[in-house]
């Protein structure tokens, strides 16, 4: 039986359930999304086996519905949250298939640390809702390192909120937040009564004693979010292209939630 401080796997997973539930506010088609990205794994690696790794997993939510549809992958999932790596060790520690690896994307040679065989390059990198918060020169770093991981034809796939740049395109850019905007309203138009959002499931948490110990490593580690230049779609397509993938481009989009997708 776990002692009072340490979080069993029911609970864990009770915690991940309020957190899918907390994203779908701001992503009402996220499973949309996952299942798109999970079809361009299957279709696009062509392989029942193929070797993933997800850059800023969280609790695993990616990794688990991946490896459902796909039982036979090795999903090496990648985080530098205490917390949230704490919760999906707790919930999938389990799974076969899945390991949770604790490693900061922004780190000099992060890619060394995931241990992976001699000879046996990645056929996907995958990330959800994660690389945004990552400034321009880190993502440029990233995608390198990504694409040294990649054997050819390999796919890379980021499934966020990527906009268009108002500096390029300043039209479209704001028509782009305005028919998001006004989608939104249109199917939550009493906004979110009820609703755990962000901010409270991270309060939540914070008083949970069973995670004091990460939520304290956490703010130790000052795991935070950056500017905004990571929400362009330019910028990790040029990122992309510089780090030298051969083809680049959205596989599935609502307004500015889509698929990026590039080809190794």
């Amino acid at each position: 039986m776990p002692s009072s401080t340490e979080l069993a796997p029911a609970a864990a997973r009770d915690w991940i359930t309020r957190w899918d539930r907390q994203q779908e506010i701001y992503l009402p088609d996220r499973e949309d999304r996952f299942t798109a990205l999970i079809d361009a794994v299957e279709a696009g690696t062509g392989r029942p086996d193929p070797l993933v790794v997800d850059l800023g997993c969280g609790p695993g939510s990616l990794a688990v519905r991946l490896l459902a549809r796909l039982p036979q992958a090795t999903v090496l999932a990648v985080d530098a949250d205490p917390v949230t790596l704490s919760l999906g060790r707790s919930a999938y520690g389990d799974t076969p298939g899945l390991r949770f690896l604790d490693v900061d994307l922004r780190a000099a040679g992060w890619a060394a640390r995931l241990g992976l065989d001699p000879g046996r390059a990645v056929d996907a990198v995958v990330s959800t809702t994660a690389l945004h918060w990552l400034t321009a020169a880190e993502l440029h770093e990233l995608y390198h390192a990504v694409a040294g991981l990649l054997r050819p034809g390999g796919l890379f796939l980021d499934g966020d909120h990527l906009r268009l740049d108002e500096a390029s395109a300043p039209v479209l850019a704001r028509l782009d937040r305005v028919l998001e905007e006004r989608e939104d309203h249109r199917r939550f138009p009493d906004g979110y009564p009820g609703r755990e959002d962000w901010q409270q499931w991270w309060q939540a948490i914070a008083a949970d004693p069973a995670l004091a110990g990460k939520v304290a490593e956490r703010e130790r580690r000052a795991v935070g979010h950056h500017g905004p230049e990571g929400a362009l779609l330019s910028v990790h397509a040029g990122a992309l292209r510089a780090a030298g993938f051969a083809e680049v481009g959205t596989l599935w989009q609502r307004g500015s939630n889509r698929l990026l997708a590039a080809v190794r």
